[in-house]
């Protein structure tokens, strides 16, 4: 019994802020009355406490149970109170909410040291101690809801009296702890990624470190704070939790040092048999059935469910993890990864991503120490049991087959379906797959995710299009590279104008089914890699970069009103050449340096600071996409853009838009027409009401009218230029 101590009873619910931690001329509340203020409420009437007392409750004094009117004491009953209770207006209501419905009041429950909103439902709680309940809340069948004097709700701070060893650092990335980070209420994947990668510029870390302590006191004594309109029932322990207006928690097993962010237009839902310690949850969260979460964050509208395991690791915007685990990881807005048995560890994955059953992402049990990595750009796919060595990178849109990849890999091919060929005995690669072969899942992707995204408030616009300047920068390297190979396929032993060889090959009928090459840069193996159809590839990259120059130059111009002589006058030679996947959000290396070095400097001193400064970026990303198209198309062509390259760039582009279309169409056609689909079928019929009509399909009425759209720009904005 030595874990048990024993005190005064007349002691329960004082003493919250121990002596020492108490400013001078301060009391225990002084903070409490910070969080809510201490006017409006007056002490109880002798009848009121004859009334209380008949109604089986108990006080260790009646003089500090405080209430404001209107003050009903026959809806308290059978109740416990110890220490300064402020109770708000009790009137004889009941609140609804589902089936739940429950009389305003306080029913058979333990309060010690808490301020209870107006007319809200507490029954059969417990234990309620040292919390800030607002209004028409609802509390049901909890049995410990308690908040301690050095409560840090989730946040990587630590309070007075308390050691480095106390502090709460999450650890994503890397399983070594190299890349941790604090986490905060309010922290963005961006922060995550940019806290996670600059390791080596320590006044930046220190910086961050200190931005984030300057935004929370160390001071003792903050009550945890449940807001307006929840609804709490049926769960165990809530320890140490801040609680946002209309989140739902039902059945939960624990809750432990956490902030839930929530409101009336975005309210969280906790469900059964959930397990969250040391966290931050985002608005519009949710966490159903059995899911366990310690050490990370939960983005906004972010979803864990079906036993889903999150352990230091941030999970992105608008992302969902069902029946798996995810270890030490930092993932970007928009993943899916909802298949048992799969599992993700030491990765960073940057969005638009999914994971399929079986998949085994970052296991270090397949390197020799603790510390490798995974780093898949934003559109990474990772076929049914995949396996992966570390370290690994995946350039974007990697698409990779089933298989078990021995070797750490490195695919700078984006767009590009991967596979690891046993027979052979070597890695295949199909450059610029998704494009050629399934425009119908990259078009509608990109769709989804705008469909998907229900942020409450747009905190950083994310870059949904799979053709911006992080791909496209990819894929003006990507063809450099297959210009490269061809020219030494051609020419063995060439050292330079690779393109100038392969070009020349390719015009005179060179289309080889595909090259081998060495897999140095690629594969760390001895073995060969196969590209497969490499002429094809760059035909397909040109079009790529066509089509997203005209479609960014449209962009430009209808949002400042030029013509085609507005896209002449930008200056591209400026342009960054290097651009950088931030939380989503495609941001210019320049400008990245530029906030580390503010940052450093103190001329942003707060994360909502860095926050505006991200936002900054919103208003000149459009005229910086165009720049940068203006770039990669000078590139494409080699030659500097005038008026002529201009019109055959708006003819070229209407025939890709075209192209678009059909390719959505005809890839979603394959499926109908596929007899080994057909198979399970007895009739055409049958087939239509199961999977429903091609006609019908919404998306490719929609990529029907994104054609239309592209073809009326055109029309307007593609007028040749004038003469003076």
């Amino acid at each position: 019994m030595g874990f048990i101590k024993r005190f005064d009873a007349q002691l329960l619910g004082y003493d919250f802020i121990n002596k020492e931690f108490l400013p001078e001329g301060k009391d225990e509340h002084y903070i409490r009355y910070q969080q809510k203020e201490k006017n409006g409420f007056r002490k109880l009437t002798g009848q009121e406490v004859d009334m209380l007392v008949r109604n089986g409750n108990m006080s260790d004094n009646w003089d500090t149970v405080l209430v404001d009117d209107p003050f009903n004491p026959g809806l308290v009953r059978n109740c416990i109170f110890y220490g300064l209770v402020r109770i708000g207006k009790l009137e004889p209501q009941c609140l609804e909410y589902h089936d739940l419905r429950l009389p305003v009041g306080l029913y058979n429950s333990m309060i010690i040291s808490s301020d209870i909103g107006d007319n809200v439902a507490i029954h059969n709680v417990g234990y309620l101690s040292h919390y800030i309940l607002d209004s028409e809340s609802m509390l049901f069948n909890i049995d410990e809801m308690e908040t301690s004097n050095k409560s840090k709700f989730g946040n990587g701070i630590i309070k007075d009296g308390e050691t480095e060893a106390q502090r709460l650092w999450m650890e994503i990335c890397n399983e070594n702890g190299g890349r941790k980070v604090l986490p905060f209420d309010g922290m963005l994947t961006s922060d995550a990624y940019l806290w996670s990668k600059f390791r080596d510029d320590k006044e930046l870390m220190r910086r961050f470190r200190e931005i984030t302590e300057n935004a929370y006191s160390p001071k003792r004594g903050f009550y945890g704070r449940v807001g307006k309109g929840c609804v709490i029932k049926n769960t165990s322990s809530i320890k140490d939790v801040n609680i946002g207006d209309s989140t739902y928690i039902k059945g939960a097993n624990k809750l432990k040092n956490l902030t839930i962010n929530s409101s009336e237009d975005s309210p969280t839902q906790i469900g059964e048999g959930v397990e969250l310690v040391n966290g931050i949850v985002g608005t519009g969260c949710k966490a159903f059935y059995g899911v366990k979460a310690v050490r990370f964050v939960m983005g906004v509208n972010s979803s864990l469910k079906y036993g889903a395991r999150l352990i230091n690791s941030y999970l992105g915007e608008n992302s969902t993890i069902s029946c798996c685990e995810v270890l030490n990881s930092l993932i970007y807005p928009s993943h899916e990864q909802h298949h048992n048995n799969s599992f993700l560890i030491a990765s960073c994955v940057q969005g638009q991503s999914n994971i399929a059953a079986g998949a085994t992402l970052g296991s270090n049990h397949t390197s020799r120490a603790n510390d490798g990595e995974i780093i898949a750009k934003r559109g990474f796919w990772a076929g049914l049991s995949t396996s992966i060595k570390h370290n690994s990178r995946f350039g974007s849109f990697t698409l990779l087959t089933k298989a078990n990849y021995l070797h750490s890999i490195s695919i700078d091919l984006p767009f590009a379906l991967v596979a690891n060929n046993e027979s052979d005995n070597r890695l295949e690669i199909i450059p610029a797959y998704w494009w050629r072969y399934n425009m119908y899942a990259l078009e509608r992707n990109a769709w989804k995710f705008v469909m998907r995204d229900n942020r409450e408030e747009i905190g950083q616009k994310f870059e949904y299009g799979y053709l911006a300047p992080d791909s496209v920068s990819e894929i003006l390297k990507a063809t450099d590279m297959l210009y490269r190979w061809i020219a030494e396929e051609v020419e063995p032993n060439t050292t330079d104008n690779h393109r100038a060889i392969a070009e020349k090959a390719i015009a005179e009928g060179y289309n080889p089914a595909s090259i081998l090459i060495s897999s140095e840069g690629i594969e760390a193996s001895s073995r060969k890699v196969l590209i497969k159809k490499p002429v094809q590839a760059i035909i397909a990259y040109k079009e790529m970069v066509k089509y997203y120059a005209l479609t960014s130059f449209i962009d430009y111009m209808k949002a400042y009103g030029v013509g085609l002589e507005g896209i002449l006058a930008m200056d591209s030679d400026g342009i960054d050449r290097c651009w950088m996947n931030v939380g989503g959000q495609i941001i210019k290396c320049s400008f990245i340096e530029e906030l580390k070095r503010k940052v450093k400097s103190k001329e942003l001193n707060s994360w909502d600071e860095i926050h505006a400064a991200y936002r900054s970026q919103d208003d000149c990303y459009t005229a910086d996409r165009a720049r940068y198209a203006k770039y990669a198309l000078g590139q494409l062509l080699g030659q500097a853009l005038d008026i002529e390259s201009l019109l055959q760039l708006a003819d070229d582009g209407v025939a890709i838009a075209q192209l678009v279309k059909e390719r959505v169409y005809q890839s979603r056609l394959k499926d109908y027409n596929d007899p080994f689909r057909k198979m399970v079928y007895d009739s055409a019929e049958e087939m239509e009401a199961v999977v429903g009509s091609i006609a019908d399909n919404d998306f490719i009425a929609h990529s029907e009218a994104v054609y239309q759209k592209t073809l009326s720009n055109v029309k307007a904005l593609f007028a040749k230029i004038k003469t003076v």
